[in-house]
């Protein structure tokens, strides 16, 4: 079974943005790759003018919101660097059954590589204490807001690069029952280096299509 690979636009975003992303990006693909009948919510972010829809799984909001958590620990510890956050979807299959054990391997099907730049806000070095003059404050949150704008605009064009990814790559999906595909979300944890995980990811893409055995 072949893997395809889908590599999203970078987005350069900073901490606080991380949550409303990942959420939004998440989210989008597992709605258009989820074949079990699920209830749709409408969900709007919290800094940017977009709507999308998650499908309204409490398990599955909960799995989403504990990775970016984990992303947000390493990304607090790996300042001003680019990571990955990889979705993979996969089937699982007995390999080799004997008389006293089993083993299941995972067949990988389809990967997307949420690409991300996490900067620091611009002025966070500067001392707590010091005061800033009113025209330099109000400055600043203009230009979050033109910042922010401009990112919205880039986080919807990855949107649309999803729904057409889904839409036009279908031929690989296995045939499942009505459920929620397998599928695990991998984020560099908090005692990763850079360069490990980098080089992890790249291991499993180059890999992928081949079966992974689990214990």
């Amino acid at each position: 079974m072949n893997c395809e690979t889908c590599h999203l636009n970078e987005l350069e975003l900073e901490p606080l943005e991380i949550k409303d992303v990942l959420r939004c990006i998440l989210h989008t693909i597992f709605f258009h790759r989820t074949l079990t009948l699920v209830r749709p919510k409408d969900v709007d972010c919290d800094l940017f003018e977009i709507t999308y829809v998650q499908c309204g799984l409490a398990e599955l909001e909960k799995e989403v919101d504990e990775k970016i958590n984990q992303f947000i620990a390493w990304a607090e510890k790996h300042p001003n660097r680019k990571s990955q956050v990889c979705l993979s979807f996969f089937d699982e299959k007995n390999k080799h059954p004997g008389w006293f054990s089993s083993k299941t391997e995972r067949v990988y099907w389809e990967q997307w590589f949420i690409n991300l730049h996490v900067t620091n806000p611009k002025g966070q070095g500067k001392s707590r204490g010091s005061k800033a003059p009113a025209s330099t404050k109000g400055q600043a949150l203009e230009e979050t807001s033109s910042r922010r704008d401009a990112l919205s605009l880039l986080i919807q064009e990855v949107l649309f690069q999803i729904i057409n990814y889904a839409n036009e790559k279908k031929d690989h999906i296995p045939p499942i029952s009505d459920r929620i595909f397998n599928h695990e979300i991998l984020v560099p944890s908090s005692s990763d280096s850079v360069f490990g995980w980098n080089a992890d990811v790249l291991r499993r893409a180059l890999s992928s299509g081949h079966s992974y055995s689990l214990n």
